[in-house]
């Protein structure tokens, strides 16, 4: 999204949150980052005068009932959904972001605030360190996005994810009634409730970021180490579905054929490594059984809630289609 040209004044009482956070005297609007989905806030990058923290980026949540939906679902299901996903990120930042390292980066916090339907989260920069944002990458290009949902997911391995999402994942059929409802009538349809028990009946679970698209991801300028950020659906699930998801998000269906094994080697060879010095490897032998046996469980699971969601999308193609055929089948 292009930035604003216009220059933007932070209101008073925001200004006042941000120099009280940081202990410092000035803040100022470098640029609009983004808005929000619904243009229902805004991301900012600010700069201040912190020797520690000279810039930072506020996360502006200000929620309205009424606001437009960019695709038109707008029910309450919907707004409450959005809600909720923002008490879960901020409760992510203050209660689960400290125990990520460098492998597994994310913004540290600098401060959160809560007042009525607006809400702020103040977090470190990362541009300075990890500027480049892709929205494709190449098949050698994603191995280190997948090394960070490797040490993620060994990081948070049987979490319980207290006041996180239950389930993690935006597109899970518990939280998607509308578009399940606006589905056609086919085989995916009445297979729906089947695969979204394989996967929430999975026995090993992990805190699953639950949007890991490439857009998500910041990279280093080497694309060598790379940052997650935008943690609004990050709650229990089995890690393979942020794999899956990251997957469709960078490449394409040639290349996710081309290279499916590929692929999945790289993330559970580091998912071993990361697991090894706390688990046996009976446990991580079974956990990577587990998990590669919902891989396909997983995609067509999202294949399901594109079907609803916008049944025109470019990742419904022939792959996507390939795999759901072979899953169903085995179901």
């Amino acid at each position: 999204m292009p930035h604003s040209s216009t220059p933007i004044v932070l209101d008073d009482s925001i200004a006042e949150f941000v120099c009280s956070a940081l202990s410092v005297a000035t803040v100022e609007v470098v640029e609009r980052i983004q808005s929000l989905w619904g243009d229902q806030g805004q991301i900012l990058r600010l700069r201040t005068d912190s020797n520690r923290h000279p810039t930072c980026v506020l996360k502006h949540i200000s929620l309205d009932t009424q606001a437009h939906h960019p695709r038109g679902w707008n029910t309450s299901t919907s707004f409450q959904r959005k809600a909720t996903s923002y008490d879960v990120e901020r409760c992510w930042y203050e209660n689960y972001a400290d125990e990520c390292d460098v492998i597994c980066k994310v913004p540290q916090l600098l401060g959160t605030q809560t007042q009525s339907s607006d809400s702020l989260i103040l977090l470190e920069d990362l541009s300075s360190v990890y500027p480049l944002i892709r929205s494709s990458l190449s098949v050698g290009e994603a191995r280190v996005c997948l090394e960070w949902l490797a040490h993620f997911h060994a990081q948070f391995l049987g979490n319980p994810g207290h006041r996180l999402w239950p389930e993690g994942c935006y597109w899970h059929l518990s939280t998607r009634a509308d578009e399940f409802a606006a589905m056609p009538e086919c085989r995916v349809k009445r297979a729906a409730k089947k695969l979204d028990a394989k996967l929430a009946g999975a026995q090993f679970k992990t805190l699953v970021h639950g949007d890991a698209k490439v857009a998500n991801f910041c990279f280093s300028p080497t694309l060598d180490s790379v940052a997650g950020v935008d943690f609004q659906y990050v709650g229990k699930g089995c890690g393979i579905k942020d794999v899956v998801y990251f997957l469709g998000s960078c490449l394409t269906e040639a290349e996710c054929a081309d290279n499916e094994s590929a692929l999945l080697e790289l993330y559970f060879t580091a998912l071993r490594n990361a697991l090894s010095d706390k688990h046996s490897l009976q446990i991580i032998h079974d956990i990577e059984s587990e998990w590669r046996s919902l891989y396909g469980v997983a995609w067509t699971d999202f294949y399901r809630f594109l079907l609803g969601w916008m049944p025109t999308h470019q990742k419904i193609n022939s792959y996507t289609l390939s795999l759901c055929e072979r899953t169903l089948s085995d179901l």
